[in-house]
């Protein structure tokens, strides 16, 4: 099982838990998994095609992955929304 762990405002549409147990082979699977048990995610992380959206960066044990990248027993899968505005 890998880890995923949320920030806001993903962590609040997930029931307030920043951390879910999930079992998936890749980063994609472990995504549409999350959205499959959390059901008010959807959307908001993957787009009507099945893609990450573009403002959703995801890093597996810290480093920046993408929907492809493998996973293994113990991982941390951090998904963290892009923050914009400002001046």
């Amino acid at each position: 099982m890998a880890v995923v762990r949320l920030r806001e405002p993903l962590k609040r549409l997930a029931n307030n838990r920043s951390e879910h147990e999930v079992s998936a082979t890749t980063v994609i699977e472990v995504l549409r998994a999350l959205e499959a048990t959390e059901p008010a995610l959807s959307g908001w992380i993957l787009d009507e095609r099945g893609i990450v959206r573009p403002h959703i960066n995801v890093f597996v044990n810290g480093e920046l992955s993408n929907s492809a990248s493998a996973l293994e027993e113990g991982d941390r899968v951090d998904v963290i929304p892009a923050i914009s505005g400002g001046t």
